[in-house]
């Protein structure tokens, strides 16, 4: 156990700085609501780790180091504090400094103008997440299964072509039609551009062409296509978390150092979980994690005419994870 704590230095350290930054911000009152963030961004984001340890384990170690390190600043200050602010000097037809210094001067505008995106962002995190769940489940090459009498015909049912596609295109256009008709074409548009990101960026590696026989090529290729995929990644999974920690606090610079503290902590989970090889130790554990995604990505599309607590969400990711691995525990002691 102790051995385990090498992974949270650098988490501990960060957290540190942060809730001390906190407090010369806003006093014990605002330390404590960036404390609170970072354990909700953690247990709401625990099936991230999982996931992110899936690609990780196969990537090259020195784009692993760079997915740390450059990973961790696009995380915490371009997804949580950067695009929310790009994404209101949009919708509010401003200069990004102008919706920065509305963050700062007017945070009950400027959260009223983030919210309002929500249905637009809910489209492209949904659909994205939804095309990350699909595609492993319809995947030819899966041969482990959890639940066998669902993920076994789903896999014979990958080997039609695009099945995932046309399987979320269609759950688009059904959530569509609960909202009213201004908002449809938005949500529509919006998860469309969330369906063609994952293709473009799962494919990124093709892309970037190349010989296979150049091994260096081929790191280039595979790191940054994985690298992206991460992050895109993330980005579907924190934004929803930025919209909601308005309700406990209006200050973006708290909410930033709340969610990153907690996006460190994963991203130390993500490497624990690579190094120790706890996805080979845990049988079931992955499928867990994408059945959590799964289960985000119909609450993002649920959410946009029907509000779902967060701590609704959190339970439900948890306790797919949790039941995954006892699942796996189960397996481990009679084989």
């Amino acid at each position: 156990m102790l051995s385990n704590l090498r992974f949270f230095k650098s988490s501990f350290i960060v957290t540190l700085i942060g809730l001390a930054a906190a407090f010369w911000l806003g006093g014990p009152k605002a330390m404590f609501i960036a404390a609170i963030l970072s354990v909700l961004e953690v247990s709401l984001s625990f099936d991230n780790a999982v996931v992110n340890a899936t690609v990780l384990k196969d990537m090259d170690a020195v784009w692993r180091k760079r997915f740390m390190t450059w990973g961790m600043l696009i995380a915490v200050f371009g997804m949580r504090v950067i695009f929310p602010v790009l994404i209101v000097a949009v919708i509010a037809h401003l200069t990004p400094w102008a919706a920065l210094m509305m963050a700062v001067s007017q945070p009950e505008q400027y959260a009223a103008a983030l919210i309002s995106s929500h249905i637009i962002v809910a489209g492209f995190g949904g659909a994205f997440l939804m095309m990350v769940f699909l595609k492993f489940f319809f995947d030819q090459d899966k041969d482990v299964h959890w639940l066998h009498v669902i993920e076994s015909p789903l896999v014979k049912m990958g080997k039609m072509g695009g099945i995932e596609i046309g399987l979320c295109l269609i759950l688009a256009y059904a959530f569509s039609t609960q909202l009213n008709t201004a908002e449809q074409l938005s949500f529509i548009l919006s998860s469309i551009t969330g369906i063609v990101t994952y293709i473009v960026v799962d494919g990124f590696g093709s892309l970037l062409g190349g010989e296979e026989g150049h091994d260096q090529t081929v790191v280039v290729r595979t790191g940054l296509s994985a690298f992206l995929y991460l992050e895109v990644l993330d980005a579907s999974f924190s934004f929803d978390g930025v919209i909601g920690a308005f309700a406990l606090s209006n200050n973006i610079f708290i909410i930033a150092i709340g969610l990153g503290i907690g996006a460190m902590f994963v991203r130390s989970l993500t490497i624990m979980f690579v190094e120790k090889e706890t996805l080979d130790q845990f049988r079931f554990l992955e499928h867990g994690a994408f059945y959590a995604i799964g289960a985000l990505a119909f609450i993002m599309f649920i959410g946009t005419f029907h509000e779902i607590p967060e701590v609704v969400t959190g339970l439900i990711g948890a306790g797919l994870i949790g039941v995954s691995l006892l699942a796996s525990l189960h397996y481990k002691k009679h084989n």
